[in-house]
């Protein structure tokens, strides 16, 4: 399959510009939609949105200001100094930005327990540090966002009651909650998300008392025995021997407080993992955790003997995973949330898989890794993803989430590139150690009920491929799907995908199902890609920069989509966010931070009627251009400042549908031509907006 590299765009000349036209457009644009906000609202737009700040940011932000402008002479007396010098190149993180860490969003916050409106069962009671007075809450409070809570609007009860940034929807006298029972009662009993981690699972996890009996039994027959009697197993990392210990406590120690005694005496109670989508429960074993190896190691369990007890699942009797022409959203890092993976599944994505969790942190019972695995009802066909490096790890992972999420698949991943994961002996690295890669596989292939599938890409090198070697291994080790990325960890995006290399592998990988990956765009792109012979094709970049590819890929058409509809999908990818991540200030800010990380890539997207031919190629630059309407223009901006203005142009087409009456000047009378959309000179003398 052919792919175009990378170059310039083709766009049609009446809509092309300049960068200095482009951005006097916007900014006379939006002098003239401030002035008309404050004539019908009384208050200029840099006010409003001071307001909806919260405090100790805003403070941080006006700070700032005040520091750089002080700064100011310094510094460019500073930088005329180290002119001469050569510099190196910025890297990291910008530390100076204004973000906020979770627990400062509100300086003083409220009890949970007067938010669930049951102030006399505080937790913490005497000694709890949240305010407990209501009023007082709400006169640090920063102001609402809106008149609509779409928890409210949805399921008639929002959790967050006050603190919700949209309160003033579902609040009555005295700051009570309203509740709309009739909804209440329509979503009673149907869970919308599922994988949650329980805290007595946490728990349990951070204390090491987990029992994994299915991966003590596989690791111990990696090591051999050294001459002190025990296995130095430095492949598993597991410590067994003569007197094996399962796993009820770490391979690299026993658990804090809990003395493992020798064999003869009473030895710590190992609980066991509860079955899928219930609050797991302790269940006490009746076997020791430590067993002599003349004994049989099998524990001995409380309640029937069913036929799992005493048949083995066959590899060939686990569910298969039918793949076969079917679009698949790959597992995107940060950006492949659970409200990103809605937007796809509406638009018509059918495999689904959440982002790369790292198995020692799941193991470790972290919540902000465990929310990674959530899956929305929506998702028919999901799957999670897991790194690691090691056999002990990923095997003890994969039989933890086999008794405790429910997912249709699991996958790993041997194709991440970043320096973090790789030097470890992650992700690419994998495939240069090929024992290691063997026992991970066979590993969590015994101990999972799920079909097992592997990420890889061409290499680790850019011109050495390694793929056609490995694949038919990975077959042999008991895999049910492989995808491949047609592109080497060196290359990253520098260079186009190798369909051809992918099409070659696909052939070594039969029986096996083989999925491609790498520059879709467009329903051609994937067209192109299933004559290949791949079974599916999976897409990353092309869904995060127009995620409706499903729809185009499916209905065969390219579809030349309005600003006003793109808009919408970002007010859904809102709404979506407000319910998964809350609608309160963390909540709100947290929604913020991923839909722009998610504009970053739809700013890439260039209509279909701007473009001299199509379609798009993923590895084409847009130029400077003028859109077919304001928005649409503003939508093209790689400037963060404008992506937040998109807020506000929601907000306002909002206030028109309620004020029909308010309507923006043409672009003629703010100085611009109809024909060429260019500025005149005129509009290029406009002052600086306010921001």
């Amino acid at each position: 399959m052919e792919a175009a590299g990378g170059g310039v765009a083709p766009i049609r000349a009446p809509y092309l510009t300049s960068k200095e036209q482009f951005h006097a457009y916007l900014k006379a644009e939006r002098e003239s939609r401030n002035q008309e906000n404050n004539q019908h609202d009384g208050e200029e737009d840099s006010s409003s949105n001071d307001q909806t700040e919260p405090p100790a940011k805003q403070m941080k932000l006006d700070g700032g200001d005040q520091v750089r402008k002080q700064g100011s002479q310094e510094e460019v007396v500073k930088e005329e100094e180290k002119k001469p010098q050569e510099r190196k190149r910025a890297r990291g993180q910008n530390k100076s930005r204004p973000c906020m860490k979770p627990n400062h969003y509100e300086k003083d916050r409220l009890c949970q327990s007067v938010i669930q409106e049951c102030a006399e069962k505080c937790y913490f009671g005497s000694q709890c540090r949240f305010l407990h007075d209501v009023g007082e809450y709400m006169a640090v409070k920063p102001s609402d966002l809106g008149d609509s809570c779409v928890l409210f609007k949805t399921f008639g009860k929002c959790i967050y009651g006050v603190t919700c940034r949209f309160a003033r929807a579902h609040l009555g006298e005295d700051y009570r909650n309203i509740i709309n029972e009739d909804l209440v009662k329509q979503w009673e009993g149907k869970p919308l998300v599922r994988n949650s981690l329980s805290k007595e699972l946490q728990q349990r996890l951070r204390k090491k008392k987990v029992c994994f009996d299915k991966s003590s039994k596989y690791l111990s027959h990696l090591g051999k025995p050294s001459s002190a009697g025990n296995v130095g197993n430095k492949a598993a990392g597991n410590s067994t021997g003569q007197k094996r210990m399962t796993t009820c406590t770490a391979a690299k120690g026993n658990v804090e407080g809990v003395e493992v005694k020798p064999p003869g005496e009473e030895a710590p109670e190992c609980v066991s993992v509860s079955e899928k989508g219930e609050a797991p429960e302790s269940v006490v074993l009746q076997s020791s955790c430590l067993a002599d190896a003349s004994k049989d190691s099998t524990p001995k369990t409380i309640g029937p003997v069913t036929d799992e007890d005493v048949i083995k699942l066959r590899a060939c009797e686990k569910k298969r995973l039918d793949i076969q022409g079917k679009l698949y959203l790959a597992p995107l890092t940060t950006c492949g949330n659970l409200p990103f993976r809605r937007i796809c599944k509406r638009f018509g994505a059918d495999v689904t898989c959440g982002e790369m969790a790292v198995c020692t942190n799941l193991l470790q019972g972290q919540s902000s890794e465990w929310a990674l695995l959530k899956r929305h009802y929506t998702e028919d066909l999901f799957g999670v993803q897991l790194e690691g490096a090691f056999p002990d790890t990923m095997t003890r992972c994969a039989e933890l989430l086999n008794q405790t999420i429910e997912m249709d698949f699991v996958d790993i991943n041997v194709g991440c590139p970043i320096d973090l994961v790789y030097k470890k002996g992650g992700g690419c690295a994998l495939m240069n150690r090929s024992n290691k890669f063997e026992q991970i596989v066979r590993g969590m292939n015994s101990v999972l009920d799920v079909p097992l599938t592997v990420k890889i890409r061409t290499g680790v090198q850019e011109k050495v491929n390694l793929a056609h070697k490995v694949i038919p291994n990975i077959r042999k080790w008991g895999a049910s799907m492989v995808t491949l990325h047609g592109r080497s960890r060196e290359q990253r995006y520098t260079k186009v995908a190798d369909w051809e290399y992918i099409a070659e592998c696909a052939k070594l990988a039969s029986p096996m199902p083989l999925v491609g990956n790498g520059d879709i765009l467009s329903y051609e792109d994937a067209n192109r890609a299933m004559q290949t012979g791949v079974s599916g094709i999976m897409i990353a970049r092309g869904a995060l920069i127009k995620p409706w590819i499903f729809t185009e890929a499916k209905e065969q058409r390219h579809w030349d989509i309005s600003s006003n509809e793109r808009l919408d999908i970002l007010k859904d990818f809102t709404n979506y966010g407000l319910e998964h991540w809350g609608s309160d200030t963390q909540g709100v800010e947290k929604t913020r931070k991923f839909m722009l990380e998610w504009l970053s890539f739809l700013c890439r997207y260039i209509p279909a009627g701007l473009l001299e031919y199509l379609p798009q190629k993923i590895n084409e630059r847009p130029p400077y251009y003028m859109g077919r309407d304001y928005l649409e223009t503003l939508m093209a901006s790689q400037n963060v400042d404008d992506w937040i203005k998109i807020r506000w142009e929601k907000l306002r087409q909002s206030c028109q549908m309620a004020c029909p009456g308010c309507h923006r000047k043409s672009m003629a009378e703010q100085g611009f031509e109809p024909g060429s959309l260019q500025p005149k000179a005129s509009a290029l003398t406009t002052g600086p907006s306010s921001l």
